[in-house]
């Protein structure tokens, strides 16, 4: 979405505002952040803080490797230096590429972050203002003021005085958030994808919610998501003994149901294989994961195996070497072990063969170690080659690590079962090869992981 910023108020508008100032005054911006960036607030009126605002870095990996890390929250415990040697580069390079791409620098994308949530928190929950600043990642409550009005140009207490009668929301338990997204959301589709790959114990979905053991601290809690029903939002409630970083939880939310990818790109709309299933799913997005290295390991374990026996898998894993919790009333108990601790696992008991448990501690002591960074944001062709350079890792693995994982908009596993059936359905033949779908598939480029989502979301269509 293109935002425009009036020079004589200074302001920024989302484009539908029913403001109308003159065009002389008025100034075009590609993103939120950008316009603050310039100086500019938002609106009261349209309240353009409250939109998805996807940061689109141009086609620069290296900006897009930096936005995954900014978005989960690397610059609330790393410096910019830091970040700028994660992805490969000098601190003044990474600044200037982000002020060419986005408009703004690394520290102040995180910074604007920051501050729009605790927008949220302001207006949504009745949390001390105190309270606020730790659950949005600032270091003091007086460094959130600061910044609340840098952006803002009002105080937080301010803000809060201007909330809207609709934007408090009221629990019985927990503490309650909207997040936003654009367009429609498949929302029972998405939560029947995940309940197939739930791991017990670690999460759990009933009567149209999804929940999940985290921590916070070192204490456990439980995030609950379900659908807002406004055609506009998701909700959590967050059953945490701190709010602190709460914000971070959302952003793995966002990623676990797509909320940053867009539906149906118009290319594949216009497809005529594909347009009966986004006509009857025109919501669908691709799912990602809230843990990046749980998401990989689960795929690991699904070579040549079925889902039911990957989750099986992985489930005597985590309850072999997962961190253990007991949480009532949800009964999640289960923390997926981190990458050290696979690393030097025996796995006995657990039922692989040999080369498939030392192939997965080979996996997990690479991202321990940072030779497989699972934020890379690089080529489709680096990233699947990076993880193919790993033993007995091939290309259906690094494909299905790219799509759920990395979430590159093109992966596309040809060899999978699933995509072998639907695109042999297309084409009248009976499971062809891998390299017969990948052919059929080049009619998607650059939308491939999408067309295997509508693919795979097809054949249980098919089954009903």
């Amino acid at each position: 979405m293109q935002f425009q910023a009036v020079h004589t108020t200074g302001i920024y508008c989302r484009a539908d505002c029913s403001a109308r100032p003159h065009d002389k005054n008025v100034e075009p911006f590609p993103n939120a952040v950008a316009a603050e960036a310039a100086g500019f607030r938002p609106c009261l009126r349209c309240r353009p803080e409250r939109v998805p605002d996807r940061l689109n870095p141009a086609g620069r990996p290296v900006v897009e490797h930096a936005i995954l890390l900014i978005s989960e929250g690397f610059l609330d415990r790393h410096t910019e230096d830091e970040l700028a040697a994660r992805v490969g580069y000098s601190t003044r390079q990474l600044s200037r590429i982000f002020h060419n791409s986005l408009g703004a620098s690394p520290s102040f994308v995180a910074r604007s972050r920051r501050a729009h949530f605790a927008r949220r928190l302001l207006d949504e929950s009745d949390l001390p203002v105190s309270a606020i600043s730790r659950a949005a990642g600032f270091s003091s409550t007086r460094q959130m003021n600061r910044i609340i009005r840098e952006i803002f140009h009002f105080t937080p207490t301010e803000l809060r005085a201007r909330r809207r009668t609709g934007d408090r929301l009221i629990t019985d338990g927990g503490l309650c958030l909207r997040v936003p997204y654009d367009g429609p959301i498949e929302w029972e589709t998405t939560l029947g994808f995940l309940e197939q790959r739930a791991l017990p114990g670690v999460e759990q979905i009933r009567d149209g919610v999804y929940r999940r053991l985290t921590t916070t601290c070192g204490y456990p809690g439980v995030i609950e998501v379900a659908d807002h029903g406004d055609g506009r939002h998701l909700e959590i409630v967050a059953h945490l003994p701190t709010f602190n970083s709460i914000v971070d939880d959302v952003a793995r939310v966002r990623q676990l149901f797509g909320l940053d990818s867009p539906p149906a790109a118009e290319a594949l709309r216009a497809d005529p294989v594909l347009q009966p299933h986004i006509q009857r799913r025109p919501g669908l997005r691709v799912p990602g994961a809230w843990n990046r290295f749980e998401t990989a390991v689960r795929v690991l374990l699904g070579q040549q195996v079925s889902v039911a026996a990957a989750t099986t898998l992985a489930a005597r894993i985590v309850h072999r070497y997962g961190e253990s919790f007991d949480v009532e009333p949800f009964g999640l108990s289960r923390l997926f072990p981190p990458p050290d601790t696979l690393a030097g696992a025996s796995f006995d008991g657990i039922g692989m063969p040999a080369a498939r448990l030392a192939m997965i501690r080979g996996f997990a002591a690479a991202v321990a170690d940072g030779s497989i960074d699972l934020y890379a944001a690089g080529s489709l062709g680096d990233v699947t080659s990076a993880l193919q350079a790993l033993p007995g890792i091939g290309p259906w693995t690094a494909q299905l690590i790219a799509l759920r994982v990395l979430r590159h908009p093109d992966a596309f596993p040809a060899s999978d079962l699933g995509l072998r059936i639907a695109v042999g359905r297309l084409i009248g033949e009976d499971r062809p090869p891998g390299a017969v779908v990948a052919a059929y598939a080049d009619r998607w480029r650059p939308h491939r992981a999408l067309a295997a989502q509508y693919l795979w979301t097809s054949l249980h269509d098919e089954e009903l």
